[in-house]
C-alpha cells in the first residue's frame, strides 16, 4: 500500500477532471477494507435532480468509468431515492451516511460554490470509525479544491463558461464516443458557432459594464438551454460555441431557433433588444478547425444574409451557396 501522502501527489498530478476522478477513488481504495468506491454525478432532467455513476471499483480493484451522457445512462437513479445524500446536500452539508448489517456508505458532496455537481460514495462491511472518516473527508477535500482549481482554470472569467483552450479535448472526447457518421435523420454530433449582433454598437453605446451584462445573460440563457451532456464555450468577444451531443439534425435546427428566438424576445436591462446569428455544422469527418470553419462559414452567411438566423452549413453546400470542400482522396494530381 502506498502511503497516503504519496496518493495525494500523484491525484493532483492529473489535469483531466476524469483522470482525476479515478485516481481519487484509486486512493480511497488503498486506505481501508471497502466493498466499493464511485464517483457519482449530479445532474438536472425535466426539472427534477438525479444520480448516475461516473467512475467506480469493480471486485475491490479495477477502476472503470462511463462514456454515456447523464440523459440515456440506465443506472440513473432520482436524488430522492438516496434520502440521506438528497438531505445533505439541501442543508449544505459535508458528508452523510447509512448503516445497514454488513454494508455502511458514505456519501461526501464536491461542491463547487453553492453548488453539489458531484459525490463520493464509499461502501464497506463494517462502520465507519472517526479517523478513518476524518481521513476520508480529508481526501475529499484535497480532491474537491484542486478540482475547483482545475476547473477555474478551464473557465471563462467573466461567464462561467468553458474557455477556447478546452475545446480541442472537448472536441475529441465528443468524437472518440460518437461512432461513425450517421444519417442526417439519426443521432449525431453538431458544432454550433453563434455571434452577438452589432455587438460594438452595445459597447460604443452604452459602455462596456452593459456590454459584460450582455454576455453574462447571454451565457445564462446559453448554460439553461442546453442539456447536460451538450458543452457551451465562450471563444472571446461575442462569440460562443456549442457541441450538441446525440441529436438529430432536426432536434439541433429546433435546438438552436428556439435559442435564438428566445435571445431576440428577451429585453436585456438599458440595452433593449439585440439578436444573435448562429451557424452550425455537423462535426464528422473533419478535425476541429476545419469542423469549425464549416460553422464559422455558416455564421458568416448568416451575417451576411441579414443576421439574426439559423444556417446550417450542410444545407449552403447543397443549395451552392457555398462552395463544396474537395477530398484529398478525390483529387488527381496526375
Amino acid at each position: 500500500m502506498k502511503p497516503l501522502l504519496q496518493n495525494l501527489a500523484e491525484m493532483t498530478a492529473h489535469r483531466d477532471h476524469l483522470r482525476l476522478e479515478v485516481s481519487v477513488l484509486s486512493t480511497l481504495l488503498q486506505q481501508g477494507r471497502m466493498l466499493e468506491v464511485r464517483a457519482l454525478e449530479l445532474f438536472t432532467q425535466s426539472g427534477e435532480a438525479w444520480l448516475r455513476p461516473r467512475s467506480w471499483s469493480q471486485d475491490g480493484g479495477e477502476l472503470l468509468s462511463s462514456p454515456h451522457e447523464p440523459s440515456a445512462d440506465p443506472q440513473a437513479v432520482p436524488l430522492a431515492s438516496v434520502p440521506e445524500l438528497a438531505q445533505c446536500i439541501a442543508g449544505k452539508g459535508r458528508d452523510a451516511v447509512r448503516d445497514e448489517p454488513g454494508r455502511h456508505t458514505l456519501w461526501l458532496p464536491v461542491w463547487q460554490g453553492d453548488h453539489a455537481h458531484a459525490c463520493l460514495e464509499i461502501t464497506q462491511a463494517q462502520p465507519f470509525k472517526r479517523r478513518q472518516r476524518d481521513l476520508i473527508t480529508g481526501v475529499c477535500m484535497v480532491y474537491q479544491n484542486y478540482q475547483n482549481l482545475l476547473d477555474y482554470s478551464e473557465r471563462d472569467a467573466l461567464t462561467g463558461l468553458l474557455n477556447r483552450k478546452t475545446f480541442d479535448e472537448q472536441f475529441s472526447r465528443y468524437r472518440n464516443t460518437a461512432g461513425q457518421a450517421p444519417g442526417l435523420d439519426e443521432p449525431c454530433q453538431w458544432l454550433a458557432v453563434m455571434d452577438i449582433d452589432h455587438f460594438k454598437q452595445v459597447n460604443d453605446r452604452f459602455g462596456h459594464l452593459y456590454g459584460d451584462e450582455v454576455l453574462i445573460l447571454v451565457a445564462n440563457r446559453l448554460r439553461g438551454m442546453f442539456r447536460t451532456e451538450d458543452r457551451v464555450f465562450r471563444f472571446g468577444g461575442e462569440e460562443f460555441v456549442v457541441l450538441l451531443r446525440s441529436t438529430t439534425l432536426a432536434q439541433a435546427r429546433v435546438a438552436l431557433e428556439r435559442l435564438r428566438t428566445a435571445i431576440a424576445l428577451h429585453e436585456f436591462p438599458q440595452v433593449g433588444h439585440i439578436t444573435v446569428s448562429v451557424g452550425f455544422a455537423a462535426t464528422h469527418g473533419g478535425t476541429p478547425v476545419e469542423v469549425l470553419g464549416n460553422a464559422d462559414q455558416a455564421l458568416y452567411y448568416a451575417k451576411g444574409h441579414g443576421r439574426n438566423q439559423v444556417r446550417f452549413h450542410g444545407d449552403l453546400v447543397d443549395s451552392g451557396a457555398l462552395a463544396r470542400k474537395v477530398e484529398h482522396d478525390e483529387v488527381e494530381l496526375f
